[in-house]
């Protein structure tokens, strides 16, 4: 039986890739907005990835796990607001 390397090789995209799979690449090439949440959300939130050869991949499977993460999330941006004590409390 000969071993056959494909099987199980995922495909891998680069952050540039995986934003047009998200759909967060902007009609403007200057806009790199989509890139920068992407990579940052890998660097310091969490989001699934993959390192080879000390760059930032995802596989299909980050992607789709990426965008559970954000199904209907709030769009606010920013820091949470700060409640203020009560005049009694």
């Amino acid at each position: 039986m000969a071993h056959d390397p494909d099987v199980g090789l995922q495909v891998f995209f680069n952050v540039k890739q995986a934003t047009v799979k998200l759909g967060l690449s902007a009609d403007d090439p200057k806009d790199l907005a989509g890139q920068r949440w992407l990579r940052d959300g890998a660097n310091h939130k969490g989001f699934p990835h993959h390192r080879m050869s000390g760059r930032l991949v995802f596989s299909a499977a980050d992607l789709a796990e990426i965008a559970g993460m954000h199904r209907n999330a709030p769009t606010r941006r920013g820091r949470p607001r700060r409640t203020r004590p009560r005049g009694g409390e």
